[in-house]
Formats: structure tokens, C-alpha cells, sequence
């Protein structure tokens, strides 16, 4: 099966190419490997979801995939996601699309306009890696949250898990190609008042890594 490999750095997938067989590049910003005897190409599409949404849908028109997995680190609102918790995001929605009304957020529906905000993955590949991991509720946003009040709001509207800043834009992109996909994701800190020196990042990408190993594994 030829799988396709989403991240929006190379950081956040490093453990996971390191334990790969490398083969020669296939071209712009795609670098392809084996693994369990399985052909997988790495797409670096860069941070946040318009770099995202636009490499994916390239990438994804010029290669037939059996398989897409979105690997990367996110926040989290709920404090039963610790830090290097792995995650499978199975619905997640772009937080910002919409329009303010004073103090009042109106969605996309409430204003009655044509587009999609919010995406879910209804039939996830069969892996048995994947099953175990924790299914969450995701937003994606282009500002990550950090501040009592925007977070308060946030989690009010929508009841988020975890975020992101490129989750939606791939899950979008492989809905539109009907690929089965998943989106995985590692916990590298609490979603709070901007705090590096609470974060977990190395822990959060070295659980990905193994995780996302063995759900290759499986494939």
C-alpha cells in the first residue's frame, strides 16, 4: 500500500523517519520510504491549515493513496489529556469561520452561508494501533489560544479537546478525495496562559513516533 505521511514540520515526525528505509525523493517537498513493506511519502506542508489545505490537495491529486495519516502535536483543553498522551482526532472544526455580533460568535449555519466548518471522520481506517488510542474533538485555529477568556470562550462554543493549526485543513482535503484517513496527534501542553517552561514537546514527539510506527505497522 502506498501511504501518504502529513506534517507541518519536519520536528514533529523526525523519530518516525529516523526508523524508516529512505528511497529517493519523489519530488517537491514529498520524500518517500518503506515501512512494513508499505511505500510512504512524507509531505512537510509547513504551519497552519492554508499551507496545509493547498499541499494536501496537490499532493493528494497526483498519487493514488491506499492510506493518509496527519501526524503532529496539539494543546489540550481537557486536563485528562496529559502531556505525551497520543490522540485520534475523529472530528474537528475550524474555530474562526464565522463572524462576530459584539460579544457573540456566529457560526457559518447561523449565518446561513454556504461552506463547511467542521469535519468528522466517520469511517476511520481499521487499525488496531489507531482503535487504541483515545478518540477526541478538535478545533483548529490559525492563533493557538492563551488567554483565561479567549480559552473560556472557546471551550464554551465548541467543547474542544485538543487543538491545532492544521488538523481540519487535512481532514477537509482527504474527505474531498474519499481517502480513508486519520488525523494523530501527541499532547506537547495544557491549552493555558502561554507557559513553555510547562511544556512537554519531547515526550509529546517521541510517544507520536512509536505510536505512529505501529499504526504503519498495522496498516
Amino acid at each position: 500500500m502506498r501511504i501518504l505521511v502529513v506534517a507541518a514540520t519536519e520536528a514533529e515526525i523526525a523519530p518516525v523517519v529516523a526508523r524508516m528505509d529512505s528511497t529517493p525523493t519523489r519530488g517537491t517537498r514529498v520524500d518517500t520510504y518503506t515501512h512494513a513493506a508499505h511505500d510512504v511519502d512524507v509531505l512537510i506542508t509547513g504551519v497552519g491549515m492554508v499551507a496545509t489545505a493547498a499541499w494536501c490537495s496537490r499532493v493528494l491529486a497526483q498519487t493514488p493513496y491506499g492510506l493518509a495519516l496527519n501526524l503532529g502535536v496539539c494543546g489540550s483543553f481537557d486536563r485528562a489529556l496529559a502531556p505525551g498522551t497520543v490522540v485520534h482526532v475523529v472530528s474537528d472544526r475550524l474555530a474562526e469561520l464565522g463572524a462576530e455580533d459584539d460579544e457573540r460568535f456566529l457560526t457559518l449555519e447561523e449565518l446561513q452561508l454556504p461552506g463547511e466548518s467542521e469535519f468528522v471522520n466517520l469511517e476511520p481506517p481499521a487499525n488496531p494501533a489507531l482503535d487504541r488510542l483515545p478518540a477526541v474533538t478538535g478545533i483548529t485555529v490559525n492563533t493557538a489560544h492563551g488567554s483565561e477568556r479567549s480559552i473560556a470562550a472557546v471551550v464554551r462554543r465548541f467543547k474542544p479537546q485538543v487543538e491545532s493549526m492544521e488538523g481540519a485543513a487535512f481532514m477537509s482535503a482527504c474527505l474531498i478525495r474519499q481517502i480513508p484517513f486519520a488525523q494523530v496527534r501527541a499532547v506537547s501542553n495544557f491549552v493555558e496562559r502561554r507557559n513553555r517552561g510547562a511544556w512537554k514537546m519531547a515526550d509529546a514527539i517521541r510517544s507520536l513516533g512509536d505510536a505512529a510506527l505501529t499504526i504503519l505497522s498495522h496498516a
